[in-house]
């Protein structure tokens, strides 16, 4: 049984990607586990109020009145508002910097942590950490606590866990990469990772890629821990390979709270469509009919790793079709944030009006400050969408988080996603895929590559067939692109072809689906890894 579990993440409290959904789903699991023992550690920016934390009375008050930190270095504490609603700290570490070159020399002594050519959000990064880990430190010394797990998400938290390690040799350290800084990067930069894996040398990379501190930091991290994880099987040979350790796999799961049942879910899925359908409308200048088939893509703006080249050839493919190979109309989202100015105010007048006026430029819901060099935009518009009224193919590129509060949609993500009848994640890299998951968990049937540790897990534990899955699993490799665009294609064309009660039918294999892969059932990857990090820590300081 633990006394204490730590968890730092740049994500906590800090909806940022999709470590985000890994922390916020899995946190009522553990709450319910270990009740408050759990704390979460992210930053503090500095603001009045943070809306996802709740400062209220808990049992670290006592610690924090009487915590002693470095001059100028403050934390709020309170509960996370997600489900289970966990401790958490937030730490504003900006006064730290002033002992960042003494930090640096120590852990260079230490471990050998190469912070020379560290630039970007690297320093920022390693403050945060640790201040983390004064946090962590202060409060076993003030718990008095002995059984100690302090868990590490990605190399923004490395610094952290190196100071834990050299500073409190007692508390078992679990370090997990959701994907390697490295290989993010040769992927970013167009080489092929898969075809060569057993051919890369992490560090030859990390020169010439211009990513030695990152990638140096990520090392040591993965191997001073007493339990070094990662999230899937295609992850594990990449760590292997480029960190050179052998990780242990904890796959995600989703939080089945997130999701509105029954009534609430019909009621939601219905106002989402209908705001699909009225801003398609509005911006086409055709009333689309209830049977439109409304498809998504979303996530970071990843051009490659995230499949949305794939994604819009594939539609591109689609609408140049005989009108004869569809059934249907056929609206396709592009749901990435970008450098958003505002929401158009053309848009949002024919919107509240319901009006289906035909708009300027009626591919993007927003004004964006970098039209000239946005990927997605400039895509667009290469391929020669323009959206005209009785197009068979519309694509309209939403480049505003979806917080309930973008101008257009007023739904968050999660809200809107329910009223989509298909969505596409044809990923390159993907060391697990959240957004396939989401969309399942959702009721919405899901395309998804071999690449991606989601797509692989479904295919090793539930087989193949999508339509007892409600997940389409595209074979993809490093030179096979023509070929899941083919694939991908066939499977837009086959689900557009769905009678409603086959499509139902889908739907409900999606979700359960969904149900696999929740935290009731993957939580036990992660205690069994607690566990040996426990016996790692006592046994390295017998």
């Amino acid at each position: 049984m633990l006394d204490l579990f730590f968890e730092t993440s740049w994500e906590v409290c800090n909806k940022v990607g999709g470590i985000y959904a890994v922390l916020s789903t899995k946190a009522k699991t553990l709450q319910t586990q270990y009740k408050d023992k759990v704390i979460f550690i992210g930053p503090d920016f500095g603001d009045n109020e943070n809306k996802f934390l709740a400062e209220q009375p808990t049992v670290l008050d006592e610690w924090r009145t009487q915590a002693k930190f470095p001059p100028g270095m403050t934390v709020k504490t309170g509960r996370w508002l997600v489900p289970g609603k966990p401790l958490a700290v937030l730490v504003n570490y900006t006064s730290l910097y002033i002992y960042k070159n003494e930090l640096y020399a120590e852990m260079w002594r230490r471990y050998g942590v190469d912070s020379l050519h560290g630039y970007g959000d690297y320093d920022e990064s390693c403050i945060f950490a640790y201040g983390a880990a004064l946090v962590i430190e202060s409060i076993v010394a003030h718990k008095k606590a002995s059984r100690v797990v302090a868990h590490f998400d990605e190399w923004t938290t490395g610094m952290g866990l190196l100071y834990v390690k050299s500073r409190l040799p007692q508390v078992a350290t679990v370090f997990t990469t959701h994907a390697t800084s490295i290989g993010r990067s040769i992927c970013g930069n167009g080489k092929p990772l898969y075809d060569y894996m057993a051919g890369y040398n992490g560090d030859q990379m990390a020169q010439e890629l211009n990513m030695e501190s990152k990638h140096s930091l990520e090392k040591s991290a993965a191997h001073e821990a007493d339990v070094f994880t990662t999230v899937s099987d295609v992850t594990a040979r990449e760590c292997e390979q480029l960190l050179e350790r052998r990780p242990v796999v904890t796959p995600n799961a989703f939080e089945q709270n997130y999701v509105p049942r029954g009534a609430k879910y019909t009621a939601t899925r219905k106002a989402a469509r209908k705001r699909l359908l009225d801003v398609a409308s509005a911006m086409v200048g055709d009333k689309m009919g209830d049977d439109t088939l409304l498809i998504a893509t979303s996530g970071r703006c990843e051009m490659r790793n995230k499949g949305i080249d794939l994604y819009l050839d594939t539609m591109n493919v689609l609408r140049n079709m005989p009108e004869t190979a569809l059934s249907r109309r056929i609206v396709a989202f592009v749901l990435v944030p970008g450098w958003t100015h505002e929401a158009r105010y053309d848009l949002k007048d024919a919107v509240e009006k319901q009006m289906a006026v035909g708009l300027f430029n009626p591919i993007i819901t927003h004004t964006i400050h970098n039209e000239d060099s946005d990927a997605i935009y400039g895509k667009m518009n290469y391929l020669g969408f323009r959206n005209q009224q009785g197009c068979q193919v519309s694509v309209i590129y939403v480049p505003s988080y979806l917080n309930g509060d973008d101008g257009i949609f007023n739904m968050t993500y999660y809200d809107l996603l329910t009223g989509f009848d298909l969505s596409i994640f044809p990923s390159y890299y993907e060391p697990w895929g959240y957004t396939p998951l989401e969309s399942v968990a959702m009721g919405v049937p899901t395309i998804t590559t071999n690449l991606a540790g989601f797509g692989q897990w479904v295919e090793k534990e539930l087989g193949s067939d999508e339509m007892k899955t409600g997940v389409k699993v595209i074979h993809r490799t490093d030179s096979n692109y023509d070929e899941a665009l083919s694939q991908i294609v066939d499977s837009v064309v086959t689900v557009d072809a769905l009678k409603p009660r086959e499509h139902d039918k889908l739907r409900r294999a999606a979700k359960a689906t969904s149900k696999q892969a929740t935290w009731d059932n993957f939580m036990s990857y992660y205690t069994s890894a607690y566990e040996l990090a426990l016996n790692n820590a006592q046994a390295r300081n017998k």
